[in-house]
């Protein structure tokens, strides 16, 4: 052979083999083949597979692209048709559930609940305040309404009892009112309500700030078990991710703390993004206080744990959201109410603005449509200041809304942080606003079309935290107990739907790059569904559960019998 010729031979070969080498990528840790993987990337890609090194996505294509990424020491997976999601999220969660006092959740009529209260009654010592949990709401029982104060009374003669009710109000009995001194003369704080029934009598209902009239016992210190018991309940729902606005089983810091040490020790299953409590804030001194209080700063944290700005708030919750038009006639107020100011104006709009001068990222919780004008004229005096587009600013619930807010929305470019809360309690919300505003309650559909960012979550314990009711809610209208409201803002699209809790959640904390869909690059958040989302009949959604749940690449829940 010609020199010449073996030289071209040579490098022939070097060539071909490189090339070869170019075209045999890595070799994963894992690859999932056979599959109906819905990725939540930009054009909404459904494949049949993908690969996963360490804690990230390699790949994801169809199953022989992936089956490129299969060394020796690479493990298959078959999914066998199954569906698979990004991990999925919610963006407005407090706690799995309402607390360690009397469980009223599995609760269904007046009768049965004040039966469970006279039992704790009768089991409690003389000198007890006995206290419920929070997580549940009259729209859960058969007569659809709150037990009154001599009912309670009734249950439990002499013995003070305070029923929590959800996040923004106490139900007292007789024994109650008088151990705090609560008459039907009795002024409510400022951006409090005490509840009166049309004769002037008192129904033990005490609103938002009213309850800092009553001094409950004090609850457990926040422990590690509670960050660890959260991971452990969420996980069979393919819950990946949560976003906890301001408070976390009664202290929100030293959850923080503890959040932060289990990541450290290599405990944590779930990724967490929280938000410093500002409820109490109003004015800019109190604002720099409370930040020197806290010891961190905005962005701070990892991809486990993160800082992501101020949680404020300007209402009620459905018991007090502020409209611009009165409520029909809840409190005995003779249609004059029209809901609570929690944080005057001119207060909150000063703590905004401190906020923003110091580079805090502001969500707040706003419930009714007066409410949104307050945080829409606060967050544009801080716009003027510094620029807040683009850095996420959002409206935590935003139920009731007008056109000429959307329009501002999307002006100032603030996100909407939308949950189910009319999923429970449609009826009641109907008796205090009226039907024509309770159907249009959350209109997510409206927000999207406006093209705001929209992400979804429960609130929970104020309504149960099982993120498939959220989507089925949002899917189809439909309530627990009072059949379909607001129609018109049903969401038919399945990926958009899916995308509220995936993607659009990492919108939502500014992690789009590193999660929220199955791309190369990407944190291997994901889960195995019983169902296929995409095709599956909405009453099927309400129903779904994870077979499998892995957060960073490491399954962290799997069903019993999934094989």
């Amino acid at each position: 052979m010609k020199p010449r010729t073996a030289l071209v031979i040579a490098a022939a070969f070097v060539a071909a083999t490189n090339a070869a080498s170019a075209q045999t990528p890595t070799p994963a840790d894992i690859v999932f083949v056979n599959g109906k993987v819905f990725t939540a990337d930009e054009s909404d890609r459904v494949v049949q597979g993908f690969a996963v090194t360490g804690d990230r996505f390699t790949a994801a294509g169809t199953d022989s692209d992936v089956r490129r990424y299969v060394g020796p020491q690479t493990r298959v997976i078959d999914l066998k048709g199954r569906f698979v999601s990004p991990g999925i999220t919610d963006d407005h969660f407090h706690n799995e559930g309402g607390g360690s006092g009397v469980d009223l959740s599995h609760v269904r009529s007046v009768g049965e609940l004040l039966t469970t209260v006279a039992n704790a009654a009768a089991a409690a010592p003389a000198d007890s305040v006995i206290v419920s949990n929070s997580d549940w709401h009259e729209a859960q029982l058969k007569e659809q309404r709150l037990p009154t104060a001599e009912e309670i009374e009734q249950a439990a003669p002499g013995k003070p009892v305070v029923l929590v009710r959800g996040g923004h109000e106490y139900i007292l009995n007789i024994a109650a009112l008088k151990k705090w001194n609560i008459g039907k003369d009795t002024p409510p704080p400022n951006g409090g309500q005490i509840g009166h029934n049309s004769a002037g009598e008192l129904t033990g209902e005490l609103v938002d700030e009213a309850r800092s009239m009553v001094t409950l016992p004090h609850p457990k210190p926040v422990s590690m078990d509670d960050i660890l018991a959260t991971q452990k309940a969420v996980a069979p729902y393919g819950m990946t991710a949560l976003r906890i606005p301001g408070a976390y089983k009664g202290d929100m810091i030293q959850a923080y703390h503890l959040m932060k040490q289990a990541e450290a020790d290599g405990k944590l299953t779930l990724r967490w993004t929280v938000y410093m409590p500002g409820f109490s804030l109003r004015s800019a001194e109190a604002a720099r206080k409370a930040i020197q209080a806290w010891g961190t700063h905005q962005g701070e944290g990892s991809d486990w744990v993160k800082v992501d700005g101020v949680k404020l708030l300007v209402d009620g919750g459905f018991e007090g959201g502020h409209l611009s038009k009165p409520y029909l006639e809840p409190y005995g107020k003779g249609g004059t109410f029209t809901g609570l100011t929690v944080s005057p104006p001119a207060a909150y709009t000063e703590v905004v603005r401190e906020l923003n001068r110091d580079g805090w990222h502001v969500i707040t919780h706003a419930v009714g449509d007066a409410a949104l004008d307050e945080v829409l004229d606060a967050y544009a005096a801080a716009d003027k200041d510094a620029s807040i587009k683009g850095k996420r600013w959002s409206v935590e619930h935003a139920f009731v809304s007008r056109p000429e807010q959307v329009a501002r929305l999307k002006a100032l470019d603030i996100a909407v942080s939308a949950q189910d809360h009319l999923y429970l309690a449609a009826p009641v919300l109907k008796k205090y606003w009226g039907w024509e505003t309770a159907s249009e309650v959350t209109p997510v559909k409206t927000y999207l079309d406006a093209g705001l960012l929209v992400a979804g979550g429960t609130d929970s314990p104020v309504v149960p935290f099982n993120p498939f009711w959220n989507l089925y809610h949002m899917a189809s209208r439909d309530t627990i107990s009072d059949g379909v409201y607001g129609a018109d803002q049903k969401i038919a699209s399945r990926p958009l739907l899916l995308k509220l809790v995936t993607i659009n959640y990492a919108k939502l904390i500014g992690e789009e790059k590193t999660r929220g869909s199955i791309e190369p690059g990407k944190l291997a958040d994901f889960a195995v569904l019983t169902d296929d989302f995409l095709t599956a009949r909405p009453e099927t959604i309400r129903d779904m559960r994870a077979l499998s749940t892995w957060v960073g690449g490491r399954e962290v829940y799997r069903a019993s019998g999934y094989e």
